[in-house]
């Protein structure tokens, strides 16, 4: 799977299985300053899909690494980390995404997430907010907010049916086509800013070995949870981008979540012709606003 040049490929063992993530290292990072140990850390964390890993941050990741300790896991299930035989459940991965953190991290981190993950992060982190300085997300939603409920939708229900479902996967799903044609038709705002490296990153992740217990734990709505009624208990400095043509959640949505607790969440910015993941279709400036809104957190 891909991997920036300039990173390596390490893992920890949590509670519920063997998680791999990416850090900077050799010389072309470091220096005599950025050598340092007390440097602020920046965790990426991926969210959910067909082929998900930590490859949907790597185009913004290096950017900060000559000045921050950088680390992006692929979570439980997805990418190279392991792929537990097992229907996933909410309490997984809050328990991976805090067990990760608590592993790799001394003091509190700023933690960068997109989408279903950044709910989950948001969840975490009004549990433990020792853990975190700040968190900067894209697109947060527990898909099942104010009262909708994602899981009674007829893919979801399509998919929750034996053998049907790995057919799904296996045919729909884990394949090139597939993977193109979602992303250019749900994923992306614009279709021709999807290439064939993305396309390659998200196949190699689908097709390893189970991948699709946690695939299909998530198209069948089991991580789904209405995120409204744990937003409040949030106190972390928070800053959101949105993309305004997010398929599924848009930026009503967004907003309505920010504005329940302005305390914490500072900042909300709605990015136009831009889809569910902008740290890919938009990189650069992805990391402008990041860079943007660190200090303005602090």
């Amino acid at each position: 799977m891909f991997q920036p040049l300039g990173f390596e490929q390490r893992s920890i063992n949590t509670s519920l299985g063997r998680m791999v993530y990416y850090t900077a290292s050799g010389s072309l990072w470091q220096d005599n300053i950025t050598a340092k140990d007390d440097r602020e850390t920046l965790v990426f964390l991926h969210g959910f899909g067909g082929g998900s890993s930590a490859y949907e941050w790597s185009k913004v990741y290096p950017a900060f690494a000559a000045e921050y300790r950088v680390i992006a896991p692929d979570l439980l299930g997805w990418g190279r980390s392991e792929h537990p035989e097992r229907n996933y459940n909410i309490d997984d991965y809050l328990t991976a995404i805090r067990e990760f953190i608590e592993q790799t991290c001394t003091g509190s981190v700023t933690a960068i997430a997109s989408s279903l993950t950044a709910a989950f992060t948001i969840r975490v982190a009004a549990a433990h907010p020792d853990l975190f300085k700040s968190l900067i997300l894209t697109t947060p939603a527990g898909l099942s907010d104010f009262g909708e409920n994602y899981s009674r939708s007829f893919f979801a229900q399509l998919v929750s049916v034996p053998i049907v479902d790995r057919l799904i996967y296996s045919t729909g799903v884990a394949t090139s086509g597939g993977i193109r044609s979602f992303l250019e038709q749900r994923q992306f705002a614009k279709a021709n800013r999807v290439y064939q490296e993305i396309v390659d990153a998200y196949l190699q992740s689908a097709q390893q070995p189970n991948a699709e217990y946690a695939a299909l734990s998530f198209v069948r709505g089991d991580l789904c949870f209405d995120l409204s009624l744990y937003i409040q208990q949030l106190t972390t400095p928070t800053a959101i981008i949105w993309g305004q043509k997010s398929e599924f959640t848009g930026p009503a949505i967004g907003r309505r979540l920010a504005e329940m607790n302005p305390q914490a969440i500072r900042f909300f910015q709605e990015l136009e012709d831009v889809g569910l993941t902008p740290q890919l279709e938009v990189p650069a400036v992805t990391i402008g606003l990041i860079r943007q809104f660190l200090p303005l957190l602090n």
